[in-house]
């Protein structure tokens, strides 16, 4: 296939490059800068120029393409979550438009956050709710719109993806520990982060392109939940600084914009992706990558 890929110099789309080579597929791969053409180039990816606001850009790419995989995202600045959701839903729409009218597979990316049921239950492949408050609910609506419309479209859900390097959300809560001195977390440290090895999610990507099923939803998720103590612990020792309980009221000073995710239970289940595509992750847990992680250089 001949696969456009948003995000294609990205962690994740990165990861997905060797990956959908090695299964013989081609990709022409979506791009903001110069440089990252570049990169695109000498990675035997075809490269696209362009960014989330280029919609007449992200309709050429798609209309190109055998199939889809949207990876792309703002995370430039967390702050403006919500417009960052925003322009990702016009962007799902965009491709969309491109498909329209065929069964080409269209891929789009959320977070398993939105398939929690209730408070401290792991979220779920079949839970779908369209006034979840997670602003990034506006990805998977634009994709329920889509499908409505007769669109081939799925939904890759993401837990915290990792490596030695990144780590999603945890690399914030890494580079505030390193800049405060201290690394916190709220209450007891119960609630907990689902996590997912990057190359593994990567591989659970193109296992979701290639069965090119409509309407489904997918979890990239290895590790349930990874509670918020062990991970302030883990990265205390790698920056020897000290680990401290912060109370709810304290957080919201401390944590900024990321105290809207600090306090959050936010475990999720991946039993139904696991068994509908055979996927089974092989890569180490969070915390293992966190102890291998170099401290001494920031991202």
């Amino acid at each position: 296939m001949r696969i456009f890929l948003t995000g294609a110099t990205g962690f994740i789309g990165t990861a997905l490059i060797p990956e959908l080579h090695a299964a013989g597929h081609r990709i022409l791969g979506f791009t903001r800068s110069e440089a990252g053409a570049h990169t695109l180039t000498e990675a035997g990816v075809e490269p696209l120029r362009g960014d989330l606001t280029d919609l007449d850009r992200l309709r050429a790419g798609a209309a190109e393409a055998d199939g889809v995989i949207h990876t792309a995202f703002d995370h430039d600045d967390f702050s403006n979550f919500i417009a960052n959701c925003e322009k990702d839903q016009r962007a799902i729409a965009a491709l969309g438009d491109a498909l329209a009218g065929s069964d080409r597979p269209l891929l789009i990316t959320s977070g398993t956050g939105i398939g929690c049921p209730a408070p401290g239950v792991p979220a779920t492949e079949d839970v779908f709710n369209a006034e979840h408050p997670n602003p990034r609910i506006a990805s998977e609506l634009a994709g329920a719109a889509l499908l409505e419309a007769g669109i081939n479209v799925a939904v890759m859900r993401l837990p915290q993806v990792h490596d030695t390097v990144k780590q999603g959300l945890v690399t914030y809560l890494i580079d505030l520990a390193r800049r405060t001195g201290i690394s916190a977390y709220i209450g007891d440290g119960a609630n907990r982060w689902a996590a997912g090895p990057v190359r593994d999610v990567a591989r659970l990507y193109r296992l979701a392109l290639e069965a090119g099923e409509p309407g489904v939803r997918y979890h990239a998720v290895a590790e349930e939940g990874v509670p918020a103590r062990a991970l302030a612990e883990v990265i205390g020792r790698g920056l020897k600084v000290p680990v401290v309980s912060l109370t709810p009221g304290e957080a919201a000073e401390h944590f900024g914009w990321l105290a809207a995710f600090a306090a959050l239970d936010m475990p999720a289940s991946s039993a139904w992706t696991r068994s509908r595509l055979g996927w089974e992750p092989t890569g180490r847990g969070l915390i293992a990558d966190l102890e291998r992680m170099d401290y001494a250089r920031a991202i």
